[in-house]
C-alpha cells in the first residue's frame, strides 16, 4: 500500500502530533508499505531526507515564534500537488488542519484519494499561548472548531485519539464522515520498567538518594506546569522529593522565575531539549509522574510514563481519566487544583506499598495502547477507505477495538 501523511509537524519538532506522525510513518514502512511524509522544511528551503526508512519531503517555510522548533509552511499548494501527482498514493493520511493538511485535503478531493484525517489538537491549546489574543479567546476557539469541523467533514473518515477527545471536540451534525476514536499509541518494546543508567543521573544532575516527580513535555502556558511548581513546592520539604522537568517550551523562561520565587530552584532539574533515547531513559528515573495539563486529547509522555512503570497524578479533564484511573492506577485531580495535586503526590511518594501497587496497574493500563495494535486499526481502516467499504453508520461513533 502507498500512503501518504501530511504532517505539519513533524519530527524534530518535539510535541504529540509529530511524535505520533513519526511512530505511524516508521511502523508503517517497517512493514513493508511504502510510506511519504510531507512536513515543513526545517532550513527554510524544500527539499528531501530519509528518516530511517522512510521519506520526507520538506516543503520551503517560516517560522512560527509561538512555539520551539516549529516552522510553517504557508504556501506549499504546488508542491504539495506534484509530491501527490508523483508518489500517486492509495490513502492520504492528514494529521492537522494547516496548511499542508489543507493542501493534501484539496489535492486528495480532486485527484480521488481516499482521505483519512486524524484531529490531534484543540483551539484552547494555540490559544493559551496567544495570551494577546485572550479577550476574544471565545469567539476564536469557536471559529477554530467550526473550520475544524468543516475541514474534517472532506475526509472519507475522521480519527482521534480517545472517545474523551471526542466528546470534547463535539463534532455535532455538521460532519457526516464516520468518527473514529484509534489510540496513538507507543512502542512498548521501548517504554519498560526498569533502572536508568548512572550516567544519566550525572549528566542531567539528578540526586540518586531522593524520591523523583517527573514531568516530560512542552513547556507551553496550555500545558498549566506553574501549578506543578506550586504543588511540588507545598510537599517538597516533608517528602525529601526532587523535581524533574523533561522538555523545552516557551514558557520555560517564567517557570525558572517561578522557581526560585517559590525556593525550590536547588530542588529541581530543567533537563531542556533531549534525544529521544534520552527521554526512554529519564522515564525510567521517575517515582511518579504528574501531568497538569487540562487540555489533551491523549497524552503520548503520561502513556509513555505509565508504560515505565510510574504511577499518575493528573487533572481530571480532557481525556486524561481514560490514561490515570482515580485510585487505580494514580490520583486524578480538578484542574488547577495545587492542593489537591499535592497531596496526591504526597499519598504517592510516602507510602512504598501504594506506590508499587499504581506502578504495577499503570504498565497493564499501557498495555492497552501497544503501538502494533494501532497500526493494525489504521491499516485495516485504510484499506476500508480505499475499497469503499461500510466503515461505521453515518453520524454515528464507534471505537475500533
Amino acid at each position: 500500500m502507498k500512503i501518504l501523511i501530511a504532517s505539519d509537524l513533524h519530527y524534530p519538532t518535539i510535541n504529540g502530533v509529530a511524535t505520533f506522525s513519526r511512530s505511524l510513518a516508521h511502523g508503517l514502512s517497517a512493514r513493508g508499505h511504502e510510506v511519504l511524509v510531507i512536513a515543513p522544511s526545517q532550513t527554510g528551503k524544500r527539499y528531501k531526507e530519509v528518516d530511517g526508512n522512510y521519506p520526507i519531503y520538506r516543503t520551503a517555510s517560516v517560522p512560527f515564534p509561538f512555539y520551539q522548533n516549529f516552522r510553517i509552511s504557508l504556501t506549499p499548494s504546488r508542491e504539495v500537488k506534484k509530491i501527490i501527482q508523483d508518489f500517486d498514493p492509495d490513502v492520504i493520511h492528514i494529521q492537522m488542519l494547516m496548511w499542508i493538511g489543507q493542501a493534501c485535503m484539496k489535492y486528495g478531493n480532486k485527484f480521488g484519494i481516499p482521505i483519512v484525517s486524524t484531529n490531534h489538537a484543540m483551539p484552547e491549546n494555540l490559544m493559551d499561548n496567544l495570551w494577546l489574543l485572550a479577550p476574544v479567546a471565545r469567539p476564536i476557539n469557536y471559529m477554530l472548531s467550526e473550520y475544524g469541523r468543516r475541514f474534517h467533514a472532506k475526509a472519507d473518515c475522521v480519527t482521534m485519539p480517545t472517545q474523551s477527545a471526542i466528546d470534547m471536540f463535539d463534532m455535532g451534525e455538521k460532519l457526516t464522515s464516520p468518527l473514529l476514536a484509534i489510540s496513538n499509541g507507543i512502542d512498548l518494546s521501548r517504554f519498560q520498567p526498569g533502572t536508568a543508567d548512572a550516567a544519566l543521573y550525572e549528566k542531567f544532575h539528578i540526586p540518586t538518594d531522593k524520591p523523583i516527580v517527573s514531568y516530560v513535555g512542552r513547556l507551553d502556558a496550555e500545558k498549566h506546569m506553574g501549578v506543578l511548581l506550586k504543588a511540588f513546592a507545598a510537599i517538597q520539604k516533608e517528602t525529601g522529593a526532587h523535581l524533574l522537568i523533561v522538555g523545552d517550551g516557551t514558557d520555560a523562561e517564567n517557570l525558572h522565575y517561578q522557581a526560585r520565587d517559590l525556593h525550590i530552584a536547588s530542588h529541581m532539574t530543567f533537563t531542556g531539549r533531549v534525544s529521544d533515547d534520552e527521554i526512554v531513559t529519564l522515564h525510567k528515573v521517575g517515582t511518579v509522574f504528574c501531568m497538569p495539563s487540562p487540555a489533551e486529547l491523549q497524552s503520548i509522555a503520561t502513556l509513555e510514563a505509565m508504560a515505565s512503570g510510574q504511577p499518575i497524578v493528573a487533572v481530571d479533564a480532557g481525556a486524561l481519566r481514560e490514561l490515570c484511573q482515580d485510585e487505580v492506577n494514580g490520583y486524578l485531580c480538578h484542574q488547577d487544583d495545587d492542593e489537591q495535586i499535592a497531596d496526591g503526590l504526597k499519598k504517592i511518594l510516602l507510602d512504598t506499598k501504594l506506590r508499587d501497587t499504581f506502578s504495577a496497574a499503570s504498565s497493564e493500563i499501557a498495555k492497552t495502547h501497544d503501538l502494533n495494535h494501532t497500526l493494525d486499526q489504521f491499516l485495516d481502516l485504510y484499506q476500508r477507505v480505499i475499497n469503499s467499504e461500510s466503515i461505521i453508520p453515518e453520524r454515528e461513533t464507534l471505537q475500533l477495538l
